[in-house]
């Protein structure tokens, strides 16, 4: 099969306009391409398609797609790069043509950015079936042509780096366990000899002090891991590095306060943070990106047992600081208070971590950008920079003075690991709660609960969890390294 782009002529008549590569093809077989597409109607809209056989031996099927625009860069109203996105929505709706057609093999024009190209077909085309006996035909996209092979190449690394987060997000938690989910990540680094991984059994976080860690993961049959990953990219292993922190909690039942059971299966992508974060880690190695980068994930579960955080309940976190665990569904930043404590240790350039943290997250943004509190304006450039070329959006929200008082306002602790008002503010007095375990001076938090998963928002992204925003995490980390480099 071939998948060529179109894009939509500027006034509403005249003919669409190709890509060199669909002009190229037009005139292998005799104009006739342009020929069926004059009279198939007015022009192809963006995202829309029309399919064709017979037209050449070595492609029986070909599926010509509409791109929009032909200039189409950034959009100031939009952040993000316009001509990107239509790329990679168009290419994900000729590839899955093809693969409804059953078509093993699929080359894909580059449509002038094929990056963005190779990122619509490999994203566009996952789907999570390993438990199914009836799989969809599995379909390799290949460049069309031998011009921009290496930015092609790149394209299918990024896009295999957030398959990699959505595999692990979607599989049922039976099948991704704390241990389950660091042995898969130990699996795809194994390869590489700059990297390191560490799996650290619970006796390890005891000895760490990570009471707050602890005290989630002991409600639960399943043993608790720290996964930590070194990865030395840099020209100098003593560089500082740029230290990655997900939350890993491998089921989220909500604890002793249940979750309704109404959309409860879905829990088993509470660990999206530590997901992102370790399969950017994965990408930056395929990449060889040159900067040293560190991941930590705690990875548990959340449950409900005799041994189970109890309301009221106060535990001690790493750094001294005491607890109070009025809510115990708000788990996640007790993972995290531990973590980002232990992150300190490397004399960290900056530290990113990512977490599905709240509903509240999801309910002021959905699912159009991850949510980004932040004390530093540098970093937030880079995420934001990162973030209009991959299309993966973020949103800066604030880390106001105002929500610290609501979580260090508590009757029994030096916190609360809810804001007082309780639901006034969810995403923000999380976000202030994890700045009490934080002293460096280049922090971000992305909470990215409201982008967990996809019904049909990104067009690219099929139905289930969505990986997001690894694409964003890899590029902000490749940014930081050439910042390095200058």
């Amino acid at each position: 099969g071939l998948v060529l782009g179109i894009y939509s002529s500027e006034k509403d008549e005249g003919s669409a306009q190709f890509t060199s590569a669909g002009d190229a093809f037009d005139r292998l077989v005799s104009g006739k391409l342009r020929e069926l597409l004059s009279v198939c109607g007015p022009p192809l809209k963006k995202g829309k398609t029309h399919v064709f056989h017979g037209l050449h031996q070595d492609f029986p099927s070909v599926v010509v797609v509409g791109l929009g625009k032909k200039n189409a860069g950034v959009n100031e109203q939009e952040n993000w790069n316009e001509g990107k996105e239509n790329i990679r929505a168009a290419v994900a709706v000729g590839c899955r043509q093809i693969q409804d057609l059953e078509i093993p093999c699929v080359e894909v024009d580059p449509c002038g950015d094929a990056q963005a190209a190779a990122e619509g077909a490999v994203l566009g085309l996952h789907e999570y079936n390993e438990l199914k006996q009836k799989k969809k035909p599995v379909v390799t996209p290949q460049l069309h042509g031998s011009a921009e092979s290496e930015a092609w190449q790149k394209g299918v690394i990024y896009a295999e780096g957030q398959n990699l987060a959505r595999y692990l997000m979607e599989a049922p938690a039976n099948y991704i366990t704390p241990i389950k989910f660091a042995e898969h990540i130990e699996q795809k680094l194994r390869s590489f000899s700059n990297v390191k991984v560490h799996v650290r059994p619970e006796s390890w976080i005891a000895t760490q002090q990570m009471g707050a860690f602890l005290s989630v993961a002991k409600g639960s049959a399943e043993p608790p891991i720290f996964l930590e990953i070194h990865y030395l990219g840099g020209a100098n292993a003593n560089d500082s590095p740029l230290v990655f922190v997900g939350k890993g909690v491998t089921f989220d039942s909500g604890g002793i306060s249940l979750k309704p059971s109404s959309g409860m299966d879905a829990m088993r992508a509470d660990m999206g943070g530590a997901a992102t974060v370790c399969s950017a880690i994965v990408t930056a190695a395929a990449l060889n990106l040159p900067l040293n980068l560190i991941g930590l994930a705690p990875l548990c579960e959340n449950m409900p047992s005799g041994k189970a955080n109890k309301p009221g309940d106060v535990v001690r976190a790493k750094n001294g600081k005491t607890i109070q665990v009025d809510n115990t569904d708000a788990e996640g930043r007790l993972l995290l208070a531990d973590a980002l404590c232990y992150a300190h240790n490397f004399n960290p350039r900056a530290i990113v971590n990512a977490a599905t943290l709240t509903g509240a997250m999801d309910v002021a943004l959905g699912s159009a950008a991850t949510g980004v509190f932040t004390n530093s304006s540098w970093l937030w450039t880079h995420l934001y920079e990162a973030s209009i070329l991959t299309g993966d959006r973020v949103w800066r929200m604030p880390l106001f003075e105002h929500y610290t008082k609501q979580v260090t306002d508590c009757p029994l602790a030096d916190l609360s690991n809810i804001g007082k008002y309780s639901r006034a503010g969810g995403a923000c007095t999380a976000a202030a709660f994890l700045k009490e375990f934080v002293t460096a001076s280049h922090w971000a938090h992305l909470d990215i609960a409201g982008v967990m998963s996809n019904k049909d928002e990104v067009p690219y992204l099929r139905k289930g969890m969505a990986g997001r925003p690894t694409r964003t995490l890899v590029e902000f980390a490749a940014r930081l390294s050439q910042d390095s480099h200058n």
